[in-house]
């Protein structure tokens, strides 16, 4: 992902949030590559014909993000993972609702239907993982949809690169087993 900015200027601007309301104005802009980057890693899989970019997921999840009552930002990567979890969240519903949309006849047309499918037992996935596990659950939603690498996820949960390595693996493994079909497994990668 890249991130450009000093993280304690970063850090700084978000804790002032919960004392400025209106210091958004000043945030958006220094941290907008690093949430466009965001969007795009959740949407990646998404179908060319989808409604939903990039752009739109960032607009949607700020709006999201500005509304959080008393939210205390402890640090950019908390700011971060919470983005990346609502940006899924804004994924997840957009699928469901363009599945209903689209049924016409009660099936999705069909350049939609894998996109939807694999979104929707995805998140199915990810809430009976987060079940037993929520750290892998976090560390795929930070990974997967978040766009973040290792050393950026093991900063946002506070844990070792190796932690995270190894919770990857496990919760990717165990997701490969949940989901259903081999291409929706392929989606989910092995790096």
């Amino acid at each position: 992902m890249g991130i450009e900015i000093p993280s304690g200027e970063v850090t700084l601007m978000l804790q002032r949030l919960g004392v400025e309301k209106d210091g958004w104005g000043e945030l958006i802009p220094v941290i907008y590559s690093e949430l466009r980057a965001i969007a795009a890693g959740c949407l990646r899989y998404e179908n060319s014909t989808s409604t939903l970019q990039p752009t739109a997921l960032v607009h949607e999840a700020y709006l999201r993000l500005r509304g959080q009552r008393s939210m205390e930002w402890q640090d950019r990567h908390h700011f971060f993972g919470v983005a990346a979890h609502l940006m899924r969240m804004i994924v997840v519903d957009h699928a469901r609702r363009s599945r209903v949309r689209d049924r016409g006849d009660g099936v999705p047309p069909r350049e939609l239907a894998g996109d939807l499918h694999f979104y929707d037992a995805l998140d199915q996935a990810m809430e009976r993982l987060a079940a037993f596990d929520q750290r892998q659950a976090r560390v795929v939603e930070l990974r997967f949809f978040g766009g973040l690498n290792v050393e950026e996820t093991a900063l946002v949960l506070n844990v070792s690169p190796k932690t995270v390595k190894r919770e990857w693996a496990v919760a990717r493994a165990w997701l490969h087993g949940e989901l259903k079909h081999p291409d929706e497994r392929h989606r989910l990668g092995t790096s």
